[in-house]
C-alpha cells in the first residue's frame, strides 16, 4: 500500500525541544478538485499554479512532555490563541499520527499567520495545512541519522499535508502540481502532489495572478460540506470524467503555448465548479453580485483588446485574474481603472507563479 511508505521507520536520535519554521504558498487549480473519497482521496485529478505572495508563514516550537497519551499543543494565529482551531488541527494530528509517532512526545505551539485574508477563497487551508506539515516533517528529520533526501521530504510532506486538507498537497512545490491519479500524468497520485513533469511552454513562464477581493469575509458554506455534497450529486460521474478530459487537453495547451485554449479550459472548469455547487442539495451559490461584474468586464475587455488575460474561481466570490506577464502592464492598468472598483475597499493582491515552500531561518 501507499500508505505503508509513509510510516516512520525507528528513530535513531531523542530531541528534547527545538523551534522550526516553514513558509508555505497558496495555489489556484486550474483543473478543479470538487468531491473527495474517504480518508482525503480526489474524485478526480486536479492541476495547480503554485502561488508566490500569497503565503502562510508557520513557527512549531516543541518540548517533550510527561504523558503520551493525548495530542497537546497551543495555536496561534497572528499571535491570538485561536481555541476554535484546535478540532481541526486535533482531526489532523489523529489522521497522521502513525506517520509521525513523536507527535504525543512533545507539546507544541504553533504560531501562524497569512499574507492574505482567512476564508475568503484563498486557499489558506492548503498553505496553512502545508506549511505545518513541513514543519513536522523538519521535527522528524531532527530524529533521523541522517536527513531524509528531499524528493522523500517533500512527497512525504505532501502525503500529509493531504490529510489535513486535499488542496494543501499542490502548495509543497511548484510551478505547477498535480494531484490526482491521471492515465498521461507520470508519478502522478491519489496520495500526494506531483510537480509537473512535461514541457511548459514559454507563454506560461511566470504566468501572473491578480486575485480581485470580492468579499474578504467567512464562506457561507465550508468547502468540507460542498465536497461532501458530491456523494449524491445528479452530474458527478460526468463532472469526474471532464477533468480528466480537460487535464489531457491541457497537457497538449502547455506544449503548445496556445493561450486561447487555456483560457478556455480554464473558464469552463471555473464556472463549472459553481455550477456544481448550485446544482447540489441543498444548493449555494459562493458568487457575488461583483464577482459576475468582474467576469463579464474581463470578457469585454479580452473582446476589445485582443488580450490572453481570463479569470478563474476557487470556492467563494474572490476572483483570480490569470495573464502571461508580457501583458503585466496593460492588465494591471485594466484592473485598477475596471476592476478594482467592484472589489471589497478596492483591494486586492498581486501575486505571480511561484516554486513552492521555503524553510525560515530562527
Amino acid at each position: 500500500m501507499t500508505e505503508n511508505r509513509f510510516r516512520a521507520a525507528a528513530y535513531s536520535k531523542t530531541v528534547s525541544s527545538g523551534r522550526v519554521s516553514w513558509s508555505a504558498p497558496s495555489n489556484i487549480a486550474l483543473v478543479k478538485y470538487w468531491g473527495k473519497k474517504a480518508d482525503q482521496i480526489p474524485q478526480n485529478p486536479s492541476i495547480s499554479f503554485t502561488l508566490n505572495e500569497c503565503k502562510t508563514i508557520t513557527t512549531v516550537s516543541f518540548s517533550k512532555k510527561e504523558s503520551e497519551h493525548e495530542f497537546s499543543f497551543d495555536l496561534y494565529l497572528d499571535g491570538e490563541k485561536k481555541v476554535d482551531f484546535k478540532p481541526k488541527i486535533h482531526t489532523f494530528f489523529k489522521r497522521i499520527a502513525q506517520y509521525l509517532p513523536f507527535l504525543k512526545t512533545y507539546h507544541f505551539k504553533i504560531e501562524t499567520s497569512n499574507t492574505f485574508p482567512h476564508s475568503s477563497g484563498i486557499a489558506s487551508s492548503a498553505s496553512g495545512m502545508s506549511a505545518l506539515a513541513l514543519c513536522l516533517m523538519s521535527i522528524e528529520n531532527l530524529h533521523l541519522e541522517s536527513e531524509m533526501a528531499e524528493a522523500d521530504f517533500n512527497k512525504k510532506a505532501s502525503f500529509l499535508a493531504r490529510l489535513g486538507s486535499g488542496s494543501a498537497c499542490r502548495s509543497i512545490e511548484g510551478d505547477l502540481v498535480v494531484w490526482g491519479d491521471h492515465k498521461e500524468v507520470t508519478g502522478s497520485s491519489d496520495h500526494y502532489g506531483v510537480r509537473y513533469p512535461f514541457t511548459v511552454h514559454d507563454n506560461f513562464k511566470a504566468y501572473q495572478d491578480v486575485i480581485l477581493l470580492v468579499d474578504k469575509g467567512e464562506k457561507q458554506v465550508s468547502s468540507t460540506v460542498g465536497h461532501n455534497l458530491m456523494h449524491n450529486h445528479p452530474y458527478s460521474q460526468q463532472r469526474f470524467e471532464q477533468a480528466h478530459s480537460n487535464l489531457s487537453e491541457l497537457i497538449k495547451v502547455f506544449e503548445s503555448g496556445d493561450l486561447d485554449a487555456f483560457i478556455g479550459i480554464v473558464e469552463s472548469e471555473a464556472l463549472t465548479l459553481h455550477a456544481m455547487m448550485m446544482t447540489s442539495m441543498p444548493y449555494f451559490i459562493l458568487m457575488k453580485p461583483n464577482t459576475l461584474n468582474i467576469i463579464n468586464a474581463i470578457w469585454k475587455y479580452r473582446q476589445d483588446t485582443g488580450s490572453k488575460v481570463c479569470f478563474t474561481l476557487d470556492a467563494g466570490a474572490n476572483v483570480h485574474v490569470l495573464f502571461p506577464k508580457k501583458e503585466s502592464d496593460s492588465v494591471l492598468v485594466f484592473i485598477k481603472k475596471e476592476l478594482a472598483s467592484f472589489c471589497q475597499d478596492e483591494n486586492y493582491i498581486i501575486d505571480h507563479v511561484g516554486f513552492g515552500a521555503n524553510k525560515n531561518d530562527i
